[in-house]
C-alpha cells in the first residue's frame, strides 16, 4: 500500500516529476509553432510570416453570449500589415481582390472574428482565416483552355432548339381551311 498524505495526493518524495528539457511545440490549425523563439507561421513554400507582425485585440462582441456579451470582450480584431512581407506583384494584386473591404487603403488586413464565445477560439479563427486568406492570394489561378464544342453537343443542342421551336409554333391559333 503506497503512503498517503492527509490531502490524498502522494508525499513529494514519491511524487513523479516530468521535466522535458526542451518545451513542447503548441499545435496551430495551419502548422507547428514552435514554443521557445521567433514564432513563424507557414503559407506556402515560398512565405512564412512572424506571429509577431500580427496584432490581435479583443473587443467587445454581439451576438451569443448571453450577459456575458455585455461585460467580456471575447471579439477579436486581428491587424497584419501586408507591407511587412513582400510578395510577388500577382499575388499581391490577388491579396488586394480577395481582401476586399478587410483591407485599408494603408495595406493593413483587419479581420474581426466573433464567433465564438471565448477569446482564445476567436483568436485561432481569426488567424486561421488570416492563414486562409494568405493561402488563397499565394496560389495562381490555373488558365482556361479554350476549347471547341463537339460535334454531337452540336447536334443536341439544334435538336433541343428545333424541338421547343416545333412546341411554340403549335400554340398560335388554329386555323382552319374552308
Amino acid at each position: 500500500m503506497a503512503l498517503r498524505s492527509i490531502r490524498g495526493t502522494p508525499p513529494p518524495v514519491l511524487q513523479r516529476h516530468k521535466q522535458n528539457r526542451y518545451p513542447a511545440p503548441v499545435r496551430f490549425p495551419f502548422g507547428i509553432i514552435p514554443a521557445t523563439g521567433d514564432a513563424m507561421l507557414r503559407i506556402s513554400r515560398d512565405l512564412t510570416i512572424d506571429e509577431n507582425d500580427i496584432e490581435i485585440s479583443f473587443v467587445r462582441a454581439s451576438g451569443p453570449g448571453g450577459q456575458n456579451v455585455n461585460k467580456l470582450s471575447t471579439a477579436a480584431q486581428l491587424r497584419f500589415d501586408t507591407r511587412r512581407v513582400t510578395l510577388p506583384a500577382d499575388a499581391e494584386a490577388r491579396l488586394n481582390r480577395l481582401a476586399g473591404q478587410r483591407m485599408t487603403k494603408d495595406g493593413v488586413i483587419v479581420i474581426h472574428a466573433q464567433r465564438f464565445r471565448t477569446q482564445e477560439r476567436n483568436r485561432a479563427d481569426a488567424v486561421d482565416r488570416l492563414l486562409e486568406l494568405l493561402r488563397a492570394a499565394m496560389t495562381r489561378p490555373v488558365p482556361r483552355r479554350a476549347t471547341k464544342p463537339t460535334l454531337g453537343s452540336k447536334t443536341r443542342r439544334l435538336e433541343g432548339k428545333k424541338r421547343r421551336s416545333d412546341i411554340k409554333a403549335k400554340r398560335g391559333t388554329a386555323r382552319f381551311d374552308d
